[in-house]
């Protein structure tokens, strides 16, 4: 299998903004690792053009999505400054081909977290703070149609993310019973607790130090870490607006055009 050239058909699919055809479809051989090599090969691309990896994202963190991909883990993606879009402004619709909004909470590190080992606990001891966050998911794969292998290789569904300006310090908010709503348009569409991340977002985090320690990667201080999804994603549209409220912690919106 040439993770290289499975690399390229995804980034190229990504600048250009069209559709490909499921990766596994075609590669029914394709592993968890080598998703993760290919997944690999494009940040080390991305890196190259001048990109900064600032974060990471985890992803498949309820239960309702791990059984519909027939796993028992969640995965991640990497975040770079060019996903990050500014609080207040416009996320282009045009440089998308699917896009779709979660609502997450964000962690932001003050020390470097290193698995194997890492618990909970060393989560808050090492997070300055948490922060609400709207991550736009997108998929290169034509029609979402995705095993597990095929979202890990395309950065886990990554595209654009959106930070709150309200931070919280992490021991004044209690992780478990945190509600959330997601609004469309003005509409609620969506609400949940955070505990709908994996028990507690921290655990998330925990999970995915531990997991990057299997690549010699570290979490590191400074790095923003989308926790995962509270509810299901919604589908954006041209002149969408969505709003993600975190009880006591405020709100973050995202608009399209």
């Amino acid at each position: 299998m040439d993770c290289n050239k499975i690399a390229q058909e995804l980034l190229d699919a990504e600048k250009g903004h069209y559709q490909i055809e499921m990766l596994t479809a075609s590669h029914p051989d394709m592993s968890v690792e080598d998703a993760y090599a290919i997944q690999l090969e494009n940040v080390a691309k991305r890196v190259a053009a001048g990109e900064k990896v600032i974060g990471m994202k985890v992803g498949l963190t309820s239960k309702a999505m791990q059984n519909l991909l027939h796993v028992n883990e969640p995965d991640y993606g990497h975040l770079t400054d060019k996903m990050l879009v500014l609080e207040g402004g416009f996320c282009p619709i045009d440089e998308l081909n699917q896009p779709k909004v979660e609502g997450e909470l964000a962690f932001c590190l003050k020390k470097t977290l290193r698995g194997p080992g890492v618990t909970i606990a060393d989560v808050y001891n090492a997070t300055d703070w948490v922060v609400p966050a709207i991550e736009i998911v997108d998929s290169r794969i034509k029609d979402w149609k995705i095993t597990l292998s095929d979202t890990i290789a395309d950065n886990g569904s990554s595209a654009r993310f959106i930070l709150g300006g309200r931070m919280t310090p992490i021991g004044d908010v209690d992780m478990r019973l945190t509600g959330m709503t997601l609004e469309k348009n003005g509409e609620l569409v969506n609400s949940g607790t955070c505990a709908e991340v994996w028990g507690n977002p921290a655990a998330a985090v925990a999970w995915l130090a531990n997991k990057l320690s299997e690549f010699d990667i570290e979490l590191k201080e400074g790095n923003i870490v989308l926790a995962g999804a509270v509810t299901a994603a919604i589908p954006a549209a041209k002149n969408d607006s969505f709003t993600v409220t975190f009880h006591g912690m405020g709100s973050v919106t995202a608009k399209f055009k």
